[in-house]
């Protein structure tokens, strides 16, 4: 699993490439969470273009991340979601408080 981070004025992008399942999970969330702190940004995009596989752990890391955002009062987004993953995501409904689409941004 790999994490990349990019930031544009109050946007922060972060990209996750490789596999997230819970052997991978936990750190993932302290490794975004601390990025996060450091930007405080008003906006954080979750990029998964390069993310190959996730199980429900990744629900979760998606919702640590959401939270962590509406605490600073700011907003979550989750694009470039591959198929794979968008049925795991379909199944649980975050779409309903997430904006997840699957291909690239406008």
């Amino acid at each position: 699993m790999k994490l990349t981070s990019t930031q544009n004025g109050g946007k922060l992008t972060l990209a996750i490439a490789g596999e997230l399942d819970h052997h991978e999970a936990r750190a993932l969330c302290v490794e975004m969470e601390e990025r996060i702190e450091e930007v405080l940004p008003r906006d954080c995009v979750l990029d998964l273009k390069e993310l190959r596989f996730m199980d429900s752990s990744g629900i979760a890391v998606i919702l640590k991340v959401y939270k962590h955002m509406n605490a600073l009062g700011g907003r979550l987004t989750v694009r470039n979601v591959p198929d794979q993953p968008l049925r795991v995501l379909d199944a649980s409904g975050i779409d309903r408080m997430i904006e997840i689409t699957a291909g690239e941004p406008d």
